[in-house]
């Protein structure tokens, strides 16, 4: 679990709302249920506009690694493909071809797959770089939905605000009905710039670091079976491995 995210979440909030509170605001004059459906929902929907199903669906499904993104253990993998290595160097690269039916990880399988078939190192290379590709395309779509998100939202919050001045100068006879004209308009404001700055954003960008994280873990996967495609020594593959770990 990625604790600061967590921890950056809370202490935002905090620091907003205490802010308002030490100015003698009270909280509840920041929650306001129609400038947050005006907000969010304009958000949502421009969305739904721009984007792809597929993407959209996929953005949602890969939002979960912003608090809990996928294990990648460099060292624990490192060392099965020195194994590997070893037992190719040993064995031939048919017996590979059990470890290969039995490896969990679909990107390593079928890597393992290609060099029992006998492949060349640069065929190898040039499967995976293009099976890594196409996996960080299509996450990096999925985060960008968090960015345009984070690009949209202080715009409908200015579309808000204005609707809300709109009901303020219809109402001017009634003043009764001012207040909560006012409130919409500024509030859809602050709900619009904090959710793109505090909520879209980050978590975009927090995306967009563990999907780098992704294809370098799965670039030194590539790395090293295309090496042990072309017979290196395994303590060669452990040095070239090795540059991952930082």
């Amino acid at each position: 679990m990625d604790i600061l995210t967590l921890v950056g979440v809370v202490v935002a909030l905090c620091a907003i709302l205490g802010g308002n509170m030490l100015e003698g605001g009270p909280i509840d004059s920041l929650l306001q249920l129609t400038a947050f459906v005006i907000v969010f929902g304009g958000t949502v929907g421009a969305i739904l506009v721009q984007t792809q199903l597929t993407i959209f669906l996929h953005s949602l499904k890969i939002s979960r690694w912003v608090v809990m993104p996928p294990r990648l253990d460099v060292e624990a993998v490192m060392e099965k493909v020195i194994g590997w290595s070893n037992i190719a160097r040993k064995e031939g690269l048919l017996g590979l071809e059990a470890i290969g039916d039995s490896e969990p990880d679909a990107f390593a399988r079928k890597g393992l797959q290609l060099l029992v078939d006998g492949g060349e190192p640069q065929a190898i290379r040039a499967a995976l770089e293009v099976e890594i590709e196409t996996h960080e395309h299509r996450d990096l779509l999925a985060a960008k939905v968090y960015e345009s998100m984070g690009g949209y939202s202080p715009t409908i919050g200015i579309l808000g605000a204005v609707m809300g001045l709109i009901h303020v100068m219809n109402n001017l006879a009634d003043p009764t009905k001012l207040g909560s004209g006012i409130a919409v308009a500024f509030v859809a404001t602050i709900y619009g710039v904090g959710l793109a700055n505090l909520f879209f954003l980050p978590i975009a960008n927090k995306l967009k670091a563990v999907i780098g994280d992704q294809s370098r873990f799965r670039e030194m996967i590539m790395v090293g079976l295309a090496a042990i495609a072309a017979g290196e020594n395994p303590r060669n593959i452990e040095s070239k491995l090795r540059g991952y770990l930082h």
